[in-house]
């Protein structure tokens, strides 16, 4: 390393971990380093370069050793939730599977909208050892190789072909990861031979900058558009998005509500809002919502949608709703806040909300306010039976209620995929702001441990008092449980509950619900499995570090649930569930499933011609 005058001379690898080393934000006045640190797993594609760079920041860039690279991927998923996406981790993997093997998490963070840098290894620039081990050739396009499948699923692309580019390239990849609209993964790929290159770099690239997260005020006529559609309103209605709080307007939109009396339902990711006894939040809506959100969405006049891209969990394919409801949606991007002919406002929540509450004159009809907490009050009830333990197979819901009653107000809860995001969205009773994490926007198995990791890794900087708990099924356990040894040895507690039904238990009922017979989806129901059998799931975690024991009922579970709050280690505790008795039965909403539109079964038949009968409410739009 060499320095003239006004600049300094660094290999490429070093100049981009120094650089995101200076990189810092504000957070409520207080400034911090806008990179955690990273997730890290060094092969021939990474670690002679870019580990040389890492090994000279350790202590400010702290990197965490990833079991798998698409586990990393998720942990930084989760870290960035945690911190409201004002905070990332970045994930470095060597060339070829390894950096492969992230594709998974960047669509999980593009589909969520998270930021999360990827500094992955790459062929060599030059060609000239070609083709090197792990590199995928590509007869007709030698530029054309594995890192440009992350395309799709990146909201920010480059490809490092000289030194001098990452004066250009980092800074855009940064504005994108804090832009509110444009917010998502950033890959960057760093060709072997690159990464050792020099460069004489100027200094003041390398001067401390802090960032901060710009918001965007909506413009004032479609504000005036919006206050013309409320003010008409008779039976309007708050959809509460998980932009809500990335844009920190919690207050915000409560007091909105309050202040005009509007019902407020909660997509998946708007989870934890508001609290479960505020009486103005009508329960979450959708295909795994509440009786009451739908009863609600299907007769509103006027729909208010701030902060959500409005998926099909949230509309049920979009038959949530009346065709003739006008919505209005807050959004900081432009693609979310015109959808379905939305009316757009195109701008930060916190903003926007205030914007439109200092101009709005009108309150909601008591009648309307008052039937939505009619039907949150039934919905109360009946969660409160689905959750208790009784005379009945063991389930997720009593899982769910043994953990609601014991836990920490503000304990981070984590669940992905499966049959567990529809339970816990169902039947979990907000305590506390901001601590819910239902990963539904990819739907990704495997990510309940793997993103629990990250989000404690981040809860840990914040409230260290509190703890994480994850709930996972036995088959997201068995698609990705390593990071209970990444939790153990980096000294990030986790609780985590498996519930195991012995298979994919609720593929197997939407296989059965749609008149198919069990088929490859339930252990026990494959056909090429002799003799089926069951895992020991404490026996494997407790080989990666963690303590863990088996109960047989909910009673055992509260027990053994008050002994994992008082541990300081990982705690897995195992619980068998049944898989076809127990599901929460009520709440959900129309969604649209590709059923066989000819067979030779009558069942089949017979599922398909009552699913189709619901399309007739499907809105038509764009």
């Amino acid at each position: 390393m060499t320095t003239t005058e006004g600049t300094i001379r660094l290999t490429t690898a070093q100049a981009v971990i120094r650089w995101l080393a200076n990189q810092y934000i504000e957070i409520d006045g207080q400034q911090m380093q806008v990179c955690g640190g990273g997730f890290g797993i060094f092969g021939h594609g990474n670690v002679t370069c870019l580990g040389e760079a890492l090994h000279g920041v350790r202590d400010a860039l702290p990197l965490y050793r990833g079991q798998n690279e698409q586990s990393m991927g998720f942990a930084a998923a989760g870290y960035a939730k945690q911190w409201l996406r004002q905070r990332f981790m970045f994930c470095t993997a060597s060339a070829g599977p390894g950096t492969a093997n992230l594709l998974t998490a960047a669509g999980l963070a593009h589909a969520n909208r998270l930021p999360m840098l990827m500094l992955c290894g790459d062929t060599f620039i030059t060609r000239l050892p070609d083709p090197v081990l792990q590199q995928m050739e590509n007869f007709n396009d030698p530029t054309f190789g594995v890192n440009d499948a992350f395309k799709p699923v990146s909201r920010y692309w480059d490809r490092i072909c000289h030194p001098a580019q990452v004066i250009q390239s980092l800074p855009a990849a940064l504005a994108t990861m804090l832009d509110p609209a444009d917010c998502g993964p950033a890959f960057i790929g760093l060709p072997q031979d690159v990464q050792g290159w020099t460069y004489d770099y100027p200094e003041e690239f390398f001067v401390k900058k802090v960032h901060r997260i710009r918001r965007q005020s909506p413009d004032l006529a479609e504000i005036e558009d919006a206050l013309t559609a409320l003010k008409g309103a008779e039976r309007p209605m708050i959809i509460a998005g998980g932009g809500v709080q990335y844009s920190r307007a919690v207050k915000e939109l409560t007091a909105f509500a309050e202040a005009h009396q509007i019902p407020v339902v909660e997509t998946i990711a708007g989870r934890a809002n508001m609290l479960a006894t505020h009486p103005l939040n009508i329960g979450p809506i959708g295909v795994t919502g509440s009786d009451s959100a739908n009863a609600v969405a299907e007769r509103a006049d006027v729909i208010l949608a701030v902060g959500t891209r409005l998926q099909d969990f949230t509309t049920g394919s979009w038959t949530a709703f009346a065709k003739d409801a006008q919505i209005i949606g807050i959004n900081a991007a432009r693609h979310d806040a015109g959808k379905h002919m939305s009316l757009p406002v195109v701008g930060d929540a916190k903003l926007s909300l205030a914007a439109l509450s200092v101009a709005l004159d009108y309150t909601a009809p008591e009648s309307w306010t008052g039937f939505a907490r009619q039907q949150r009050a039934k919905w109360d009830a009946y969660v409160a039976e689905n959750v208790a333990p009784g005379n009945r197979p063991n389930s997720y819901a009593q899982a769910i209620g043994v953990v609601n009653d014991l836990c920490d107000p503000r304990d981070r809860v984590v669940a992905a995929a499966g049959g567990l995001p529809a339970e816990v969205t169902a039947n979990w009773r907000t305590l506390d702001i901001g601590t819910v994490d239902v990963e539904f926007g990819f739907s990704c198995m495997g990510y309940e441990i793997a993103g629990a990791w990250g989000a404690r890794i981040a809860q840990a900087e914040q409230e260290p008092a509190q703890d994480t708990i994850t709930f996972c099924g036995d088959g997201s356990y068995m698609m990705l449980n390593s990071d209970i040894y990444s939790s153990v040895l980096s000294r990030k507690k986790l609780i985590v509950l498996v519930l195991d039904n012995g298979g994919f238990a609720v593929i197997n009922k939407l296989q059965n619900n749609t008149g198919n017979e069990s088929f490859n989806n339930l252990i026990a129901d494959c056909p090429t499995i002799p003799e089926p059998f069951g895992v020991d799931f404490v026996a494997h975690a407790a080989s990666m570090g963690a303590e863990a024991e088996k109960v047989v009922n909910p009673a055992e579970l509260a027990e053994a649930f008050k002994r994992a709050k008082a541990s300081d280690k990982t705690y897995v505790i195992v619980m068998d569930v049944d898989p076809y008795e127990g599901w929460t039965t009520e709440g959900h909403a129309w969604w649209e499933v590709g059923t066989p539109h000819i067979t030779d079964s009558d069942k089949v038949r017979r599922a398909h011609e009552d699913w189709e009968s619901s399309r007739g409410k499907q809105r038509r739009g764009v």
